[in-house]
């Protein structure tokens, strides 16, 4: 192998591909059959400082494999606490033809991935969209971008509120946030606890939830009928970032049903609970592309992701597509 691997970084991932178009991705690649069930499963080793993961995938074009590392201790030391890069190949002669940042991409193709799953309810009303993201991290940010991008021209956002479970830092960035300047949504910072907290979770339209919690971090009988949830936090069964008793009122959409109770903490507590049957989940693939299903209104929406791997595969295909022009 004598050609040079381009390595595509972050700030050009983020200018080849929008929030919009990422999801647009996701979206044709289920529509065209492609099946999460046939998706390897993700492989997670243990190491004296936390974890590497590592997700590979195979395409029609193209293959790949995301390697990620897990240091629960990196926050306080100032670095992040998930670090990786994604490996994409040529799928007939498995030569390596692409190096991308790999948090970069797992911060574009997780809000994408939820925004496909969900947006047939996110686009139900035309009212402005009220948000409420537990997460102060790159997560629950890019959500609150992915929803702003994908839904303009269809459905406004009226405000989001950031909830954070301790006390913000003086020097974090959020604490600078644009309160809702100019084309800017209002944006509230408030402690989870706290009445203003409350408020909001009570109010939502939409509840994005993209933590490390492991309990439950609201109580789900506060929430409107129409609420959609979103909860990305963790792939780990002894997690969870919902309560069982959203899971018997609302529709539960997961990527793929064998992954979701293999790995989903906010689906096997609750099965275990008697909260949920294991029938009652539904394939985010029907709800993209079977045109035959249709959820009907009046219950809450919850989309449990734990990210795998077909879905960086769509989303780098995507971005060096761009990038080879």
């Amino acid at each position: 192998m004598t050609d040079r691997i381009p390595l595509i970084d972050s700030d050009q991932i983020r200018r080849l591909l929008s929030p919009r178009e990422a999801v647009q991705a996701i979206v044709d690649a289920l529509q065209e059959g492609l099946d999460p069930a046939a998706d390897p499963a993700r492989t997670a080793v243990s190491t004296a400082h936390g974890q590497l993961l590592l997700m590979p995938a195979e395409g029609r074009d193209h293959a790949g494999v995301k390697v990620v590392t897990v240091a629960p201790d990196n926050p306080a030391r100032g670095q992040p606490r998930i670090q990786g890069l994604y490996l994409l190949f040529d799928a007939a002669t498995l030569r390596p033809i692409a190096l991308l940042d790999g948090m970069a991409l797992t911060t574009l193709r997780t809000p994408a991935v939820s925004v496909a799953a969900t947006l047939p309810f996110l686009l139900r009303s035309h009212d402005p969209l009220r948000i409420a993201v537990f997460g102060m991290g790159p997560q629950g940010r890019a959500h609150v971008d992915t929803v702003t991008n994908a839904l303009a021209g269809h459905r406004g956002i009226a405000h989001v509120t950031y909830l954070a479970r301790r006390p913000l830092r003086p020097d974090d960035p959020l604490n600078d946030i644009d309160q809702g300047q100019g084309d800017t949504p209002p944006v509230a910072l408030a402690t989870s606890g706290s009445v203003e907290a409350a408020r909001a979770v009570a109010q939502a339209d939409l509840i994005v939830c993209a933590t490390t919690a492991r309990e439950p971090l609201f109580d789900s009988a506060t929430i409107q009928n129409h609420a959609v949830v979103i909860a990305v936090g963790s792939h780990e069964p002894d997690a969870r970032e919902v309560d069982g008793a959203l899971t018997t009122r609302a529709y539960v959409i997961v990527e793929d049903v064998a992954t979701a109770m293999r790995e989903a903490g906010d689906v096997i507590q609750a099965l275990d609970e008697g909260h949920l049957n294991a029938a009652d989940l539904i394939p985010m693939r029907q709800i993209v592309a079977d045109s035959a299903v249709s959820l009907a209104a009046g219950r809450p929406v919850l989309f449990k992701s734990t990210g795998m791997s077909w879905e960086d595969l769509v989303v780098a295909t995507a971005v060096y597509q761009r990038f080879n022009g």
